[in-house]
């Protein structure tokens, strides 16, 4: 079989991946706190037909050496965590972080991190997820069965402080109650974390043990409330690069076409 017929193959394959990871951040557009996701590509290793630095006599080597090429792929695909616009809203709930670092809450399969900030109340007065996980508070990030941040029904007004200091009012009194400080947290590598979908991320021993820190100090940023972060994705860009990982696909294609016939001419002879 021809080389070019597998390097085509390669190559194909790496621009379908590249398309789906450009098709997934244009899907995500408008998905609160996303980050856009790029992939990363590097060719395969090569066959020494001759090797460079070949010493041909005593007194010189070759000036070039004869590699023949297998390919790409897709290395890896790397997290942009570069941070989105900040919407105003109407919430008291929503917030966005102005800087690095991630909420926690509380998951079923343990304790996840993100940076979706649009919370809500369950039926405990929790402060939870739109898919039910609680907020975690810096009294009970480390405990096993987190009750997590509580507002009682009778609260007339919550108020959120930029370190993440929860209080509210309650109608029978005109002093604020402190609920708790919202547990901030920061990694050394975030592209290292694991998506999980719905906005969660999971620690990975890519990423490095969860920093746990307040809000606007230590490198984490500052919490703004009736504010949510929107995804970081360009349209514009996106889809610019949607045409031209579409063309290269094409192009590739264009190389299995030469190598068919190519073969068919050997075939005829």
């Amino acid at each position: 079989m021809l080389r070019s017929l597998w390097i085509a193959k390669t190559g194909m394959d790496a621009q379908q991946t590249s398309l789906d990871t450009i098709s997934n951040n244009l899907a995500n557009v408008s998905t609160t706190a996303y980050k856009r996701v790029r992939p990363i590509f590097e060719d395969l290793l090569y066959q020494n037909i001759r090797s460079p630095g070949l010493n041909e006599d005593s007194s010189s080597y070759v000036p070039a050496g004869l590699q023949a090429g297998n390919g790409a792929r897709v290395a890896a695909t790397q997290r942009i965590n570069s941070a989105g616009s900040l919407v105003q809203s109407q919430n008291p709930l929503d917030m966005a972080i102005n800087g690095n670092g991630f909420f926690a809450v509380s998951t079923a399969n343990g304790v996840a991190y993100t940076r979706a900030g649009n919370f809500m109340r369950n039926d405990k007065g929790q402060i939870v997820t739109a898919s039910g996980n609680v907020l975690l508070g810096q009294s009970s990030v480390t405990s096993a069965n987190a009750t997590g941040i509580v507002i009682p029904s009778k609260a007339t007004t919550v108020a959120i402080g930029t370190d993440g200091t929860v209080s509210y009012t309650l109608a029978d009194s005109s002093a604020p109650t402190q609920a708790d400080q919202i547990a901030m947290v920061n990694f050394v590598n975030p592209t290292g974390l694991a998506a999980a979908g719905g906005g969660l991320y999971y620690e990975t021993m890519s990423s490095g043990e969860a920093q746990i820190g307040v809000a606007g100090k230590d490198g984490i940023g500052p919490i703004s409330q009736f504010y949510t972060e929107q995804s970081n994705v360009n349209v514009a860009e996106e889809l610019v690069s949607l045409i031209a990982a579409q063309r290269a696909y094409e192009i590739t294609a264009k190389s299995v076409s030469a190598s068919d016939q190519m073969l068919q001419k050997l075939g005829q002879l």
